[in-house]
């Protein structure tokens, strides 16, 4: 299974104190790599958010953006203490009769310690939500990055097969090419000799047979082939995998290119080359 590191997931909900949502972003990046965004009343979450996103994803820019409206209800509540004011009411009576021309200012008795009585939000519960939430917006991240890995996949194996195809058409070419260096020598080394040692002839075919040997660049494509499909299959993980596979690819389409001493063979790298960096433009995009 491939997933693409670039995606976007968002979620809502409303809770008792308020609406809750959450933005997750991502692009293709060599590490894990977040960057999270939170309201003042829950920055707490940060570490068990990123503990989350780290158990589901091991690769991409992650921007995590997370915004909280408190409502009505999930607003902290402001009430009087009735208690405490009808302390303070008897106090002023009692001053009021020693000191007639003494005056209470409503703001400063507002500030008195008790009168004013809140009830704050349950703030466990407002965190719980907001993780129970990213839980949400993660799974909607992982479906859409499951659905463009399987794109990708498809994208990636019709390359792949195209890679097999030009490994068969050179097989099937290397008697003809051996053929054809085998005649151009011989009619070389007439030209400069007449009657020329049978022996020197084999020789010198031998070397030049030796120089254009592409068998090993050619088993080891079609190994690499093989070994491409089965990592796509894997459950985990593989976009480290497939970058080390495509040097591979790289380095034997180099030399089947240095190698070559036929028109078919040279467009045959070059082709190979172009489909090799087709799939080096896609595997940058998987996690």
């Amino acid at each position: 299974m491939i997933r693409s590191m670039t995606a976007f997931a968002a979620a809502e909900s409303e809770t008792p104190w308020g609406a809750l949502s959450f933005e997750l972003r991502s692009v293709n990046h060599r590490y894990l790599e977040l960057n999270p965004r939170l309201p003042e009343e829950l920055r707490a979450i940060e570490p068990a958010l990123r503990e989350r996103v780290a158990a589901k994803l091991t690769r991409g820019k992650v921007d995590v953006n997370l915004r909280y409206r408190p409502n009505d209800a999930g607003a902290t509540e402001i009430r009087l203490n009735d208690a405490m004011l009808d302390k303070l009411e008897r106090v002023a009576a009692a001053f009021g009769e020693r000191f007639p021309k003494l005056g209470t200012n409503f703001t400063d008795l507002l500030q008195w310690p008790g009168v004013l009585l809140r009830d704050e939000v349950d703030q466990e519960g407002l965190r719980q939500a907001a993780l129970d939430l990213l839980d949400r917006a993660l799974a909607d991240m992982l479906a859409t990055r499951q659905r463009e890995g399987e794109r990708l996949g498809v994208f990636l194996r019709e390359r792949l097969d195209a890679v097999a195809r030009i490994v068969a058409d050179v097989r099937t070419w290397l008697p003809d090419i051996r053929a054809g260096l085998r005649a151009r020598l011989e009619s070389r080394l007439a030209e400069v000799k007449q009657g020329t040692d049978p022996g020197r002839l084999e020789q010198e075919l031998v070397l030049q047979l030796s120089r254009m040997d592409v068998d090993e660049e050619l088993d080891r494509l079609s190994a690499h082939v093989a070994e491409t499909q089965r990592v796509l299959g894997l459950p985990e993980a593989v976009g480290r995998r497939l970058d080390f596979l495509l040097q591979e690819f790289n380095r034997e389409a180099n030399t089947l290119g240095s190698k070559s001493v036929d028109q078919r063979t040279t467009q045959a790298a070059v082709e190979l080359k172009v489909l090799i960096e087709q799939v080096r433009e896609q595997v940058q995009n998987i996690e």
